[in-house]
């Protein structure tokens, strides 16, 4: 195995200071917001009743952490938007695979689908909560309703956009719309299943949240809502900080699986 010429070497120097120097400026970027914020509330530049500090963030999060009160909010929000998120890939994969297989059907559903996409999902949040009751399962439902539209619309592209050469060469092998479906058309849009899957998981939890705010008894959204109305702003704050940790959590986790997916294609 030969090794790199001298300008490959550089090259892959210069990319390693250059990834080095974002991550450190991120860092620096993220201490610094955190220190001015601090400083700003302890001389008073800012009122610490209305904005908090990270320091009565983070008295406020060890407290709820000794009192075990935060691990319930967390986990029910966690669990209600994976449970959304997942219920999203398995519908929109089979609504978007019933579409596929029934042209006519797609035709006549596509205008309903976009203008249920379109429409403000915090706008159903309110009926959910009169026809399904306050609990969990409207939670859930309000998660998908955010991400299952967008999901079967863009899959439902995504199978029609697949190389048509590849699915006439499964019809010349005598092959039926059942082989072009599972040895074509789903192995062609695992990429772009996985693009949809880092978009609806941030989604789900927006959706989980609104849920929240008007239907729940816990969870962070209702941390949230609960917090303003009694005047609390630390819960509020935490609670925003702890979604924001969710959410990349999430987020990593399906770059994860793209990574998993792309290096076994290797």
């Amino acid at each position: 195995m030969t090794s790199p010429s001298l300008s490959q070497q550089e090259y892959l120097k210069g990319l390693k200071r250059h990834r080095q120097f974002v991550t450190n400026a991120r860092i620096l970027l993220f201490v610094a917001f955190i220190l001015i914020w601090e400083l700003s509330a302890r001389f008073g530049l800012i009122d610490s009743f209305i904005f908090s500090s990270p320091a009565r963030i983070a008295s406020t999060f060890i407290s709820m952490v000794k009192d075990g009160s935060i691990f319930l909010h967390v986990g029910m929000t966690l669990a209600e938007t994976l449970l959304s998120f997942l219920l999203v890939v398995i519908f929109g994969i089979l609504i978007s695979v019933l579409l596929w297989l029934c042209p006519k059907l797609s035709q006549i559903l596509e205008p309903y689908l976009v203008i249920l996409n379109s429409l403000p999902k915090s706008a159903l949040a309110p009926l959910l909560i009169v026809w399904l009751g306050a609990n969990m399962n409207t939670i859930i439902v309000a998660g998908m309703s955010v991400a299952i539209f967008g999901t079967v619309l863009n899959l439902y592209t995504g199978f029609q956009e697949v190389d048509p050469d590849k699915i006439k060469l499964i019809y010349t092998l005598r092959g039926t719309k059942k082989d072009v479906l599972f040895k074509v058309v789903l192995p062609s849009t695992i990429p772009i299943i996985i693009s949809i899957m880092k978009v609806n998981i941030g989604l789900c939890l927006v959706g989980v949240v609104i849920g929240e705010f008007i239907g729940a008894r816990c969870g962070l959204g209702y941390l949230i809502i609960y917090g303003t109305q009694v005047f609390k702003l630390d819960w509020v704050l935490m609670s925003i900080v702890i979604l924001c940790i969710i959410a990349m959590g999430l987020y990593a986790m399906i770059n994860l699986i793209e990574k998993l997916y792309q290096k076994r294609l290797q």
